[in-house]
C-alpha cells in the first residue's frame, strides 16, 4: 500500500538547485519532501564541476613540473600515475559528499525519497511507494549529455562526462566531439596528463564567448599539442581494432581520424522525460520546462530551477534560482530572474570569464559603446609567475556605465567577481578606478583597465590647460 505524504514543498531533483531550496525551506520550518532517483548532489558533484576541476588540478600540477625550468628548478616530463589521479578525483567527491548526503538533509528535517518521480495530477507526485501532495512543487531535475545522431555511434564505445570519470586508464589518443567548455577543459586536462587529444567541432569553439578572448585560449591549447579541428562536423564514427575512428566532413572532403577513445561533449539537454508533465498541466519543450521570469510554470503550483529551465546551464545559476524561489515562496517577496549580471567561466589555462554583454551584443543594444582593454603582460604579478597570456576587456555605455566584462587570464573566474558586482549595481568606471588594489596581484588589472578608460581625458590638452591655470594659484 502506498504512503501519502503531505508537504509544503516537494522538490524533484537533488542537484545544486534542489538541495539549496530544500535546505533553506527546511531550516525555515517548512515541511519538505525531496525526491532523487539517482545520486545526491546531482551532476555537479558526481559528474561535472567537482570531478572535472579535480582532474584539472592534477593536470595543472603535471604542467607546472614541465614548465619549471625557467624558474631555475630542474624538472622534466612528469611521471603520471593515472589510476592515482582518478583516485584523487574520487577522494575530492567523497570529501564534499557529506554536504549533499541523505543523512544531512534528514537531520535538517527533509523527507528524502530515493525513487523516480512522476506527476499524477496538478497537485500530486508519485515516487516509489509514496504519493506526495504539496502546496508547491519545484522541478530541479537538471540536464544530461546530448547524444547526437551520428551514424555508427550505437556500435561504438564512447564516454560522456557521466562516464569518463569512472575510467582509470589514460587514453592514448582521445577524440572529443564538441568544442564547448566541457570538451576544451577535458581536452587540456587529458593532454597535460599525457594523452594525445583531438577536438572535433562542427562550427567554432566556444561560440558563446568573446571571439578575441577565445583566440587566446585556442592558441594556448594548440601550443600544448592539442589538435583542434573547427568547421569539421562528424559524419560517422566506428569501432576499430585500435579503438575508434571519426569521419569528418571538411572543406577538402571526408577525412577519417583514428583514436583510442571517444568523448561526446556536444551539449546538454534538459531532463524532462518520465516526469509526466502533461498530467500536471506543465508546458515544456525539448529545451526544458517553460517558466516565466519568476520561474513559475504553466501550473501555478509548479516551479522549475536550474538547467531544466533551458537557460544558462551553470551550478551557480541553479543556486541563484533557488534563492529566488525561497524569497518568492517563503518570504512572499516579488522576485524575478535577472540574467544581466550572471557570470560564467571556462576553466582552461588561461581561464576565460565573462559577465554582462559582449562587445558585439552591447553595440547591438546601445549603438555607441566604449571598449577598454588592459593586457595581462603589463601586470607585475603575472610577470613574476611567467603567466602573461590574456587581457581584460570592459564594455561601457553612456555615462561610463559598465555593461560587460571579459577576462582571459590565469584565475579569470576569480578576477571577474568585482565586475559582476559592478554590472549588478549599475556602477560606472570611476568606481573601479577609485579602488585600491593590493600589490602585486592579478586583481590590479581591474583597476588598471578602469584607469585606462580615463587616460585620454586625463592627459588631454584641455586637462593640461586646466592644470596650468590652477598652477597660477600657487
Amino acid at each position: 500500500m502506498s504512503e501519502t505524504i503531505r508537504a509544503d514543498l516537494c522538490i524533484i531533483g537533488a542537484g545544486s538547485g534542489g538541495l539549496s531550496v530544500a535546505a533553506g525551506a527546511a531550516q525555515l520550518g517548512r515541511k519538505v519532501v525531496l525526491i532523487e532517483r539517482h545520486k545526491m548532489g546531482g551532476d555537479c558533484l558526481n559528474y561535472g564541476c567537482v570531478p572535472s576541476k579535480a582532474l584539472i588540478a592534477a593536470a595543472h600540477h603535471a604542467q607546472t613540473i614541465r614548465e619549471a625550468a625557467p624558474f631555475g628548478v630542474t624538472a622534466g616530463e612528469p611521471k603520471v600515475d593515472f589510476a592515482r589521479v582518478m583516485s584523487h578525483v574520487r577522494e575530492v567527491i567523497a570529501a564534499i559528499e557529506p554536504n549533499d548526503s541523505v543523512e544531512r538533509f534528514e537531520k535538517l528535517g527533509v523527507r528524502v525519497v530515493k525513487a523516480s518521480a512522476r506527476f499524477t495530477g496538478p497537485a500530486e507526485v508519485e515516487a516509489g511507494d509514496a504519493r506526495i501532495q504539496a502546496k508547491r512543487f519545484i522541478i530541479a531535475t537538471g540536464s544530461a549529455p546530448l547524444v547526437p545522431p551520428i551514424p555508427g555511434l550505437a556500435d561504438t564505445p564512447y564516454f560522456t562526462n557521466e562516464t569518463i570519470f569512472d575510467n582509470t586508464t589514460l587514453p592514448d589518443h582521445l577524440l572529443i566531439i564538441g568544442g564547448g567548455p566541457i570538451g576544451l577543459e577535458l581536452a587540456q586536462a587529458y593532454r597535460r596528463l599525457g594523452a594525445r587529444v583531438t577536438v572535433l567541432e562542427a562550427k567554432q569553439i566556444m561560440p558563446k564567448d568573446d571571439a578575441e578572448a577565445v583566440g587566446v585560449v585556442r592558441d594556448a591549447l594548440v601550443a600544448e599539442g592539442i589538435v583542434i579541428r573547427e568547421n569539421a562536423p562528424v559524419a560517422a564514427v566506428a569501432k576499430t581494432a585500435a579503438g575508434v575512428s571519426a569521419t569528418i566532413a571538411g572543406a577538402n572532403g571526408a577525412e577519417t581520424i583514428s583514436g583510442s577513445h571517444l568523448l561526446l561533449a556536444a551539449g546538454r539537454g534538459a531532463n524532462v522525460g518520465g516526469l509526466d508533465l502533461e498530467a500536471a498541466g506543465v508546458n515544456y519543450t525539448r529545451a526544458g520546462v517553460t517558466v516565466d521570469d519568476g520561474l513559475r510554470s504553466s501550473n501555478p503550483r509548479v516551479f522549475a530551477v536550474g538547467d531544466v529551465t533551458g537557460g544558462l546551464q551553470f551550478t551557480h545559476v541553479a543556486g541563484y534560482h533557488a534563492g529566488l524561489i525561497i524569497r518568492r515562496l517563503l518570504f512572499k517577496v516579488p522576485a524575478k530572474v535577472d540574467a544581466a549580471a550572471i557570470p560564467w567561466c571556462t576553466f582552461t589555462d588561461p581561464e576565460l570569464a565573462q559577465v554582462g554583454l559582449s562587445e558585439a551584443a552591447a553595440k547591438d543594444r546601445y549603438g555607441k559603446v566604449a571598449v577598454t582593454r588592459w593586457p595581462v603582460h603589463d601586470n607585475d604579478r603575472a610577470q613574476t609567475e611567467r603567466a602573461t597570456r590574456g587581457f581584460i576587456k570592459v564594455v561601457t555605455a553612456k555615462g561610463a556605465r559598465i555593461v560587460g566584462a571579459t577576462i582571459v587570464a590565469p584565475n579569470a573566474g576569480d578576477l571577474i567577481l568585482p565586475w559582476v558586482l559592478a554590472i549588478g549595481q549599475k556602477l560606472n568606471m570611476s568606481t573601479m578606478a577609485g579602488i585600491v588594489a593590493p600589490y602585486p596581484t592579478l586583481g590590479e588589472i581591474s583597476k588598471r583597465v578602469a584607469g585606462a578608460y580615463y587616460t585620454p581625458t586625463l592627459f588631454s590638452a584641455r586637462t593640461k590647460l586646466l592644470v596650468r591655470l590652477l598652477a597660477q594659484f600657487g
